[in-house]
Order: C-alpha cells, then sequence, then structure tokens
C-alpha cells in the first residue's frame, strides 16, 4: 500500500510516522508514504499558493494549480505500476463520515491512496472538477488543516494491510473484543482502595469470557 500526501506540511507528519507500528511497516516496506508539496509547484517568486477568496470573507483559500500540479505529480509516480490502482481523498468537514469500512474496503482495492490535505480555508474547489475523488470526514468536528485526518485514515488504513501489524488477528474489529482490558496485577491498591480485575478473565473459561465481552462491548 503506497500513501501519497498532498500537504503544505510534510514535516507534520513526520512524528507519528516514525514511531511504532507505522514506523515498522514503513521500515519493513509493507507501506510507503510519498509527500508533495503545492508550494513546489507555484510560479509565485515566494512559492505562495494562497489567496483572498472570491466575495470576500476572512482567512486565506489555497489555490488550484499548484494543488493540480502537486495531484498530477502524484499521479505520474503511481502510473509507472501498470497494475496501480489509485484513489484520492478529499478532506472536509462536510464530507463522508470515515469508518473503518472504508478503510478495509480501501486496503482491499486500491494499492495507491492521495490525500490531499487542505489548510486556512479550504482548497479551490475547482481541483475536484478536474479529479475524481472521495470528500471524506473524519468526524464532526472542524481542524486547522487535513494534515490530522490523513495520519488518522493512514493508520487506519495501514493496519488493514496484511503484515502491518504482525499477527493480523491483532484487528480488534475482526475479532470478539472489549472495549476495556486488563493485565498484571490483578489487584493494586490506590488512595486506600483495590481495583480488581473482573473475576470471569481469570476464570479460564473462554465461552463465558466470551460473553463478557460481547456484554461490556455493548455498554
Amino acid at each position: 500500500m503506497n500513501f501519497h500526501i498532498i500537504t503544505l506540511f510534510p514535516t507534520a507528519f513526520d512524528s507519528y510516522l516514525n514511531e511504532s507500528i507505522i514506523a515498522r511497516a514503513i521500515k519493513d516496506k509493507k507501506i510507503k508514504v510519498n509527500f508533495y508539496n503545492p508550494r513546489d509547484y507555484s510560479d509565485d517568486k515566494w512559492k505562495r499558493v494562497d489567496q483572498k477568496p472570491f466575495a470576500g470573507g476572512p482567512g486565506m483559500v489555497i489555490q488550484a494549480l499548484p494543488t493540480v500540479k502537486a495531484i498530477e505529480k502524484a499521479l505520474s509516480k503511481i502510473e509507472r505500476n501498470k497494475k496501480a490502482k489509485v484513489k484520492i481523498i478529499f478532506f472536509s468537514p462536510g464530507g463522508k463520515q470515515f469508518t473503518t469500512d472504508y478503510a478495509k474496503n480501501t486496503a482491499k482495492k486500491y494499492t495507491d491512496v492521495v490525500f490531499v490535505c487542505g489548510r486556512y480555508e479550504g482548497i479551490d474547489a475547482r481541483v475536484k472538477k478536474i479529479f475524481k475523488m472521495d470528500d471524506v470526514s473524519v468526524g464532526s468536528f472542524v481542524l486547522t488543516g487535513g494534515e490530522l485526518p490523513a495520519m488518522i485514515v493512514l493508520d487506519c488504513v495501514a493496519r488493514q494491510v496484511e503484515g502491518v501489524l504482525g499477527n493480523f488477528s491483532s484487528l480488534e474489529e475482526s475479532r470478539v473484543s472489549s472495549h476495556d482490558v486488563y493485565t498484571r496485577p490483578e489487584v493494586f491498591e490506590f488512595k486506600a482502595k483495590k481495583y480488581r480485575v473482573p473475576r470471569v478473565l481469570l476464570s479460564g473459561n473462554h465461552a463465558e469470557i466470551e460473553k463478557w465481552k460481547i456484554k461490556s462491548k455493548k455498554v
């Protein structure tokens, strides 16, 4: 699985991509992440890519052409692989709600995913007239840019790729699991109160443990 990220701030991804499971997946070549900065495709002397919105209003809008050229660069890299299947995702607060099922479908059907990360007041909407892309939202809230949503979607899609988690049965969504988990010690004390692991988890009765997991997941 190859991820291609269109962003004005590629270094915003450094800390997340260089830690834990995602870092290992990149090192083991289970996934690959490439960045394309619209500033690199600006004709402006100062590499400026934002302008005031037509019809007025606060904030600035990212210009269409530098963004289009950055996407084109990503697509030209992908097209070297004749078997590539591409999905382009445009992050928008008004987009379709992102879900694990969406992530599963993406990982199953596509080899390459392009993330288009907006900033400021957004990206000139004409970009969406040029490319076929999904409008996606990670929640009913507004963020300052598309970088955090891109990290969320990358993480969720990447973990659907076989080998990324090491043991594919680690996928909580593909097995019976509880939102609550426990580990040693069986009992610990804090401020004179004892906190215990639910007895059923210590019972060795797998049927009852499965029932507990199902019940606790619904709570």
